[in-house]
């Protein structure tokens, strides 16, 4: 596990878009993992600007999203189908296609959840997944006390998630209670994994997932068994970590081609 500190969201951001170019340019048919809400959006936003300006292609991209809500159809405005093709998808020459979320609207669930981990599979796993951290610690919509070793499968939402995601709907009463998530067993045989988070709200759950202890009422925590996972933090985000200069110090001694994202150990 590598955690890296910058002072701002764009920066954490132009980061990660340097690691996601490093990996297309080697393997044009990459498998993407991406995640939804605030937390990705600079991180999108960068993706789009290196497609205008400087042409990284994504037509050869294979993407799964983390998860979907329950009941919502892909063009309603909170479904994260929508959110997807408004903030990323429809900004570069990824192939419509190409494109996975979970079906919120499956009338069988469960055989949604096994096809999505069938077609997760069929096109050899996911290379970089991209990930954002709930308040409490979740990663997708694993909440707290979900299986270190689960799947793909739908989830009851705690009020906490659904009070943290109301800020997206017109009340908190339209927020679905249930969702269909890729499992933390899922996540983690993602060959690498990028977690963002900012602001001072996140800083003591950050501070549990890297530096606590493994526990399945810490999702996120499971990750310090991965062996390739970036955590990419501003400052406020960080400002709770023990090992923050040590963490600062290891990332400024690299050098500019490790940083840059060529370099895939953690």
């Amino acid at each position: 596990m590598e955690v890296i500190i910058q002072p701002t969201p764009e920066d954490c951001a132009a980061i990660g878009g340097r690691m996601v170019r490093a990996l297309l340019d080697r393997k044009a048919n990459a498998v993407l993992g991406l995640a939804t809400g605030s937390t990705p959006v600079p991180l999108y936003q960068e993706l789009v600007r290196l497609r205008r300006e400087e042409g990284l292609d994504f037509s050869g991209v294979t993407s799964f999203n983390l998860d979907e809500y329950v009941g919502l159809p892909g063009d309603h405005p909170c479904s994260y189908r929508f959110f997807m093709q408004q903030q990323l998808f429809n900004n570069i020459n990824i192939r419509p296609e190409r494109t996975h979320v979970p079906n919120g609207l499956a009338v069988d669930i469960k055989a949604e959840c096994n096809a999505y981990e069938s077609a997760i599979q069929a096109v050899g796993g996911i290379d970089l997944q991209v990930l954002g951290l709930g308040s409490d610690g979740h990663i997708a919509f694993n909440e707290p006390g979900s299986s270190l070793g689960s799947r793909t499968r739908i989830k009851t939402l705690t009020r906490k998630t659904r009070e943290d995601n109301a800020r997206f709907f017109d009340s908190f009463d339209e927020v679905p209670q249930h969702c269909i998530t890729m499992g933390v067993g899922t996540i983690m045989e993602c060959r690498k994994l990028l977690l963002f988070a900012f602001g001072e709200a996140k800083a003591e759950i950050i501070a549990k997932a890297v530096e606590g202890p493994i526990t399945s009422m810490v999702p996120a925590s499971a990750l310090q068994l991965h062996q390739n996972v970036k955590i990419l933090v501003d400052e406020a985000a960080g400002s709770r970590l023990q090992q923050l200069d040590y963490y600062k110090e290891v990332f400024t001694k690299k050098p500019d081609w490790q940083r840059a994202g060529a370099n895939d150990d953690a």
